[in-house]
């Protein structure tokens, strides 16, 4: 008999084995209507656009602390590229992992 986590596991398991016993469906984004789907796109676009804007603010504000001697600068750029960098990122890791179709596409 299998324990609630057992079977939670085991439909994670499916899903990234590619079972086609898994109880979700990959393709949840194909049910959602054109108009929500293009509303979480733009919300998306504003968002990625916050993003870039604070992690540019961040990787200024570790140079700056780093032409100051500070050490903590330094993490403070890598942080900045991070967050600046969050949709190429994800794009490049969804792509990478045979995702791309449910990958949603910011609009601005």
């Amino acid at each position: 008999m299998k324990t609630k986590i057992g079977r939670i596991v085991g439909s994670i398991a499916g899903l990234l084995l590619g079972a086609r016993e898994a109880s979700a469906s990959p393709l949840v984004l194909a049910q959602v209507p054109s108009s929500l789907k293009t509303s979480f796109q733009y919300g998306l676009g504003i968002l990625f656009l916050g993003g870039f804007l604070w992690g540019v603010i961040k990787i200024w504000g570790g140079a700056d602390r780093m032409s100051k001697g500070d050490a903590d600068g330094k993490m403070g750029v890598v942080g900045g590229i991070i967050i600046a960098g969050a949709a190429a990122i994800m794009g490049a890791l969804f792509s990478i992992f045979g995702m791309s179709d449910g990958a949603l596409v910011p609009q601005f």
